[in-house]
Order: C-alpha cells, then sequence, then structure tokens
C-alpha cells in the first residue's frame, strides 16, 4: 500500500479532522460547527495528511507564532500542532516525513525556531527540540494560606472589576501584549484566541460556559491584569466547597498580579483553588502566609523550543553580563548546525559562524533548552550532553544564558 504525504485541501478537512479526533482517541464524529472552526484557524498549505487508499491515516499542522525571549523582544517561530499518527499506522516513518518537510519549509521562510507542545516527552527530541520550558500547577486550600478573608480590594488605589467577554475582547490582546513584553517565553495570541476563549467562536468541544472574567486597573486606570475562572456548585451539610479554576492569569505588574490572586483568594465561598498552569517560579506559594496551603499537583516540561537559526535566536535575546561563548551546535538534519561565536552583554549581542575553538559542544535539542534561561548548561555537562571544551565553559554559559525569573509559556497550541 503507498502512503501519500502531502498539504490537505478544504475536500479533505472532513477526513482530516477525523484522523485528528482518532489519533487523539476522542469520539471520531465531525460537526460542522468544528469544521468551521478548523478551517478558520488553519492555514492549509502548512496542514499535512498522510492519506492511505484515500483515508487520511496521520496529520501535523504548522503556523507563524511570535515568542518572547529574554528581554522583552519576540522572534518567529514555526509553531507545530495537531500532530497525530493512527494506532495502525504507526512505526512507517511518517512524522519523521511531515516533520522534516515542515522545517525545511520553516528554515526557507526564514524563522528562527519551531515551537510545540509535546504530549509525550521521548518523541520530539530526535529532531531537535529540547524542553525550554516547564510549568506547575498547584492547589491552595483557602483556609490554611494564613490570608485575611476580609479582604477587600487593593490597598494602592487599583481595583479589580468583574467584565463581561467583550470588554476582555477590547482590553486584552493589548494587555496580554505588554505582558509579553516583560515574560519571556509567551507566544502570541491571534485574533482567533481572543474570539474562542470568550465564546465569539465556537469550537464543538461541548457547550460553551461562561467563565468569570475580571480586570484589574491602576490607580491610574490602566488595565494592567487579567483574571479568568469557574467554579463548581459543590455544598455539603449547608457549607460551600467550591472549587476554583483558573483559566488564565495575566499581569503586566506585580502589584496588578497579586490584587488578581488575592481576590480570588478571598472571594467568599471558594475553599479550594486550582491554578492552572503557571510559571515554576510564581508568586503564588510565597504570596501566603503558609506556603505550604499550595500543593504542587502537577509538574511538568511544556513549552519545546528547536531551533532554525541559532545566530538570530542568540542576537535577539538580552544578556545579564559580558562575555563570550564559542558554541559547536551539531544537527543530524543539517539545518542549524554550524560553530557560533557569542559576544554579549547588557547592552546587546552579536552572533555569527567562526573558526575560533569551541568552549562548548552540544546538540541543536540542547540549544533548544538553555535558549531561555531555565537549563542549566552546569546540569547539562554533568548529565553528559553537553562536552567543555574549555575548561569553566559551562559555568560562564549559566552566567550569560540564565535569567532571574523562568520562562513562562501560558497557552496549549
Amino acid at each position: 500500500m503507498s502512503l501519500d504525504i502531502r498539504p490537505i485541501t478544504d475536500d479533505d478537512l472532513p477526513n482530516w479532522v477525523r484522523a485528528r479526533r482518532t489519533g487523539y482517541l476522542l469520539p471520531p464524529s465531525v460537526s460542522k460547527t468544528e469544521l468551521v472552526f478548523r478551517r478558520e484557524l488553519m492555514d492549509l498549505a502548512r496542514a499535512q495528511g498522510a492519506f492511505d487508499d484515500g483515508r487520511c491515516v496521520a496529520t501535523y499542522r504548522s503556523f507563524t507564532q511570535r515568542l518572547s525571549v529574554p528581554g522583552g523582544a519576540s522572534v518567529t517561530a514555526n509553531a507545530v500542532s495537531n500532530v497525530s499518527v493512527s494506532a495502525t499506522h504507526r512505526r512507517r516513518g511518517l512524522l519523521s516525513r511531515m516533520t522534516d518537510r515542515d522545517l525545511r519549509e520553516a528554515k526557507e521562510r526564514g524563522d528562527a525556531a519551531a515551537t510545540l507542545i509535546a504530549a509525550e516527552y521521548p518523541i520530539y527530541g530526535r529532531f531537535g527540540f529540547g524542553p525550554a520550558a516547564w510549568v506547575t500547577e498547584w492547589e491552595v486550600d483557602v483556609a490554611r494560606t494564613g490570608l485575611d478573608p476580609r479582604h477587600s480590594g487593593p490597598g494602592d488605589g487599583g481595583r479589580v472589576d468583574y467584565v463581561d467577554a467583550a470588554e476582555v475582547r477590547e482590553h486584552g490582546p493589548a494587555l496580554y501584549e505588554r505582558v509579553r513584553a516583560v515574560r519571556h517565553g509567551l507566544v502570541d495570541r491571534a485574533e482567533v484566541w481572543w474570539r474562542r476563549n470568550t465564546g465569539a467562536l465556537p469550537a464543538d468541544d461541548g457547550p460553551w460556559t461562561e467563565p468569570f472574567f475580571l480586570l484589574h486597573r491602576s490607580a491610574e486606570g490602566r488595565v494592567d491584569g487579567l483574571l479568568v475562572f469557574t467554579s463548581d456548585d459543590r455544598w455539603e451539610a449547608k457549607l460551600p466547597h467550591q472549587t476554583a479554576t483558573v483559566l488564565d492569569l495575566v499581569a503586566a505588574t506585580p502589584a496588578a498580579e497579586r490584587a488578581l490572586w488575592l481576590f480570588l483568594l478571598s472571594a467568599d465561598w471558594i475553599t479550594r483553588v486550582r491554578t492552572g498552569y503557571r510559571a515554576p517560579d510564581d508568586l503564588l506559594p510565597l504570596l501566603l502566609p503558609d506556603p505550604r496551603a499550595a500543593r504542587v499537583v502537577a509538574h511538568a516540561d511544556f513549552l519545546w523550543v528547536r531551533p532554525l537559526d541559532v545566530p538570530e535566536l542568540l542576537r535577539a535575546r538580552t544578556y545579564p553580563v559580558a562575555g563570550s561563548l564559542v558554541l559547536d551546535v551539531t544537527d543530524r538534519s543539517g539545518l542549524a548546525g554550524g560553530r557560533f561565536l557569542l559576544e554579549a552583554g547588557p547592552g546587546g549581542a552579536s552572533c555569527a559562524p567562526t573558526h575560533r575553538s569551541a568552549d562548548l559542544t552540544l546538540s541543536v535539542a540542547e540549544l533548544g533548552s538553555l535558549l531561555l534561561g531555565d537549563e542549566s548548561a552546569v546540569r547539562l555537562a554533568a548529565l553528559g550532553r553537553v562536552d567543555e571544551e574549555t575548561p569553566g565553559a559551562p559555568a560562564r554559559a549559566d552566567a550569560l544564558l540564565r535569567t532571574g525569573r523562568r520562562p513562562w509559556c501560558a497557552d496549549v497550541f
């Protein structure tokens, strides 16, 4: 049987969506609502399908994304999503062929990197992706926090208000871009994202239930934070046992972030809070008088990065100290390998190919893990995944590359 891998057409879309659902072990039926949503979301020229006698058995798509790097700049990334291979067609190289084709096209377009959220850890390292940002989720026992339940709002002149979905669509995009300028690891949110997450664009993954939306405004009236959460309706023996689940909490200032958490943790009837996926160094646990009231319920890799243009990536970000480093980057696919001299400091950076002797030798995937400042070159060297060619080079790399706050990607894509 011949397997044909190609970009899909409008006529292929129902078959492709069904294959995606089958690969994800979701009910395979495809509704008109989902087709409308998928078609608006997708660039069909960047959506691939593998077809066996006309039946779609594997899916893959990519789209253009902006990824924030340390210092607030953004680079263009090739975001990979909707990857699936039907269980009947595993181990036939379908994913390898689709990935290779997509990454080569991204390289030709000039994308600096590729990104994805890995459903399974072992798959994507062989394609040059490395885990670059992790997430942690906490469950907070509100009664144990030690916070004053009589909290009545910010004490700095700011305010927290319930708003409707239309106000979120009005104020959310500009706020989120401000947040991306101060928090690396975040990816941009297209207009379709805001419509989907405020109920204006049905996606057919269940009936839309409107969550609670709140905005934080500073004393000057500027929108500095957004909180979106749901709450269950659980009572026992006439006592409330409500769990609030955070769907989104972004803030452009620490004051707004603290105000939104304190609002939620002092709301009547809420006895537990599930935080959703936050950065591992989120303010929340240490915001509480008793940080042990926040119990970790999930901690895992999240955003994976695959460098495609090493000089562009390293020039785009900022560095806390001055220094230089020669990186010998290996890449089995031939897309981004080479030896590069990084000369960096608080005032900027240059990076270009060089013939100088290497300080560190590492794979393109390990560079992806180091790029956003989360991983340690010293640790990777201890694991044998980075070769120390010059004594002390891993520590020098950490001084240059690591960041004061850990990167955070807030969105599944």
